[in-house]
């Protein structure tokens, strides 16, 4: 059965087609630097906002049609859920997926029950890699939705919800493994407090550093090679997250030695919220080595809360791959369209226009940047205005060797210093040279 019976598959057409249904710029096998454009950007469908999301809000309920889900908590829908999803993968030319346990199957009355259904469900997922060839990019658990997680889960004040989820976790785990995934990611969406009146925060932060130290020794335990990732989040639903951003989480993971465990997979959405641009956060992760994988959407900058709307901004998305490609890419992760239609595009057809888009802007980024770092005007602009650290006493701070004595000492001989200029206005300029 077809989902999407009127969709073709969705064909690289170029910039002057006029079908909407067509790529523009995203070319899966063109080369950019000797290297497949499929391979530089792993587009990764996000299970819970394309096959599962209704489109609710909180001022009123779902608007979507989803002629694929009925409902119901039965195994066999979970199981038509995860064939449309890969139908729709196919169509536009996915090669990785990623889920929470709750996504792909139901939650039921208790967790051995909610367990043997992730169980049969996880046996149809992995017979549809089979035959499609496409990637679980990363799993998760979600341990935030059922009202047990009102408080949090790793930092939930009551010992018994922290033992439910780490029950949780250790399935959503096994089945990853079991099907092959490439990571496993770690979102705390309720891992923080409304008010310190009522929290312990030292017992809260000790309680989720050895849980992900539970972690670590249970994916050494059973195999598991795939990479962890900690998703940062400032606020929204708790007032503060202990995974407020990159930064945050990377003191964290340093104060309790799980540093070498961890890297980060940066949401453009959450770092709107931190009041940081995107890429602040990649290149605060990518400075630490702990860049790993990307949520690929945009935020509404006069809404104050996730709006996960599809990125279609290529200035943003240029910026995104600059700091990417001087990471040399991409070697666990993806770009996961953590991303969902507005509530008015309710169709079924609007989830390819979404995403169309969301690949195209993408592609874009992708090339100006390339180009960009190829013609090295930008780069030899950065060098220069540095490039006092490079000889005489700036090249004693630079290898440590600095004091404040000797500091003091060339201060006192050289005098006064004005910089030269930032030249902001003429880098933007240049960045705006390359935008087609």
């Amino acid at each position: 059965m077809s989902y999407f019976p009127d969709i073709p598959t969705i064909a690289y057409e170029g910039p002057k087609t006029k079908n909407r249904l067509a790529f523009r710029h995203y070319n899966a096998d063109e080369l950019v630097g000797g290297r497949p454009m499929k391979d530089h950007l792993r587009f990764s469908m996000a299970y819970w906002h394309a096959m599962k999301n209704t489109s609710g809000d909180p001022f009123g309920g779902g608007t979507r049609q989803r002629p694929w889900d009925d409902g119901s908590d039965s195994v066999d829908n979970a199981k038509r859920v995860a064939d449309a999803g890969f139908e729709f993968m196919q169509k536009l030319g996915l090669g990785f997926y990623c889920f929470h346990d709750r996504d792909v199957a139901p939650e039921l009355g208790d967790l051995r029950a909610s367990n043997a259904a992730l169980d049969a469900v996880a046996d149809h997922l992995g017979d549809l890699q089979k035959a499609t060839g496409i990637q679980l990019l990363w799993g998760t658990a979600c341990l935030f939705s059922h009202p047990r997680y009102m408080q949090g889960a790793a930092t939930s004040p009551d010992a018994g919800v922290y033992a439910i989820a780490a029950a949780q976790v250790k399935k959503a785990m096994d089945v990853t493994h079991r099907l092959g995934g490439l990571g496993y990611t770690f979102w705390g969406g309720r891992e923080g407090y409304a008010t310190l009146l009522n929290t312990d925060m030292k017992r809260e932060l000790a309680n989720l550093a050895h849980f992900l130290h539970m972690a670590v020794d249970y994916k050494k335990k059973i195999g598991f090679t795939g990479q962890f990732y900690i998703e940062p989040k400032p606020r929204e639903p708790s007032t503060h997250q202990y995974d407020s951003d990159a930064a945050a989480c990377l003191n964290f993971l340093r104060e309790y030695d799980l540093l070498d465990h961890f890297k980060l997979n940066i949401e453009t959405n959450h770092a709107t919220l931190a009041l940081h641009r995107v890429e602040h956060e990649l290149n605060v992760a990518a400075n630490a080595n702990a860049l790993g994988s990307i949520d690929a959407n945009t935020g509404d900058e006069l809404i104050g809360w996730d709006t996960d709307q599809f990125p279609t901004n290529v200035y943003m998305t240029t910026q995104m791959m600059l700091q990417l490609l001087r990471m040399g890419g991409f070697t666990t992760g993806g770009l996961n369209f953590d991303a969902k239609v507005r509530r008015e595009s309710h169709e079924p057809v609007d989830l390819f226009h979404a995403h169309i888009g969301g690949m195209d802007a993408f592609a874009r980024g992708l090339k100006i940047a390339h180009r960009i770092l190829e013609d090295g005007e930008l780069d030899r602009f950065v060098q220069a205005r540095y490039a006092s650290y490079e000889s005489g006493i700036g090249s004693t701070i630079t290898k440590g060797e600095a004091t404040f004595e000797s500091l003091e000492s060339h201060a006192f001989a050289h005098g006064d210093v004005i910089p030269g200029s930032g030249r902001q206005e003429m880098l933007e300029n240049l960045i705006n040279d390359y935008l087609e």
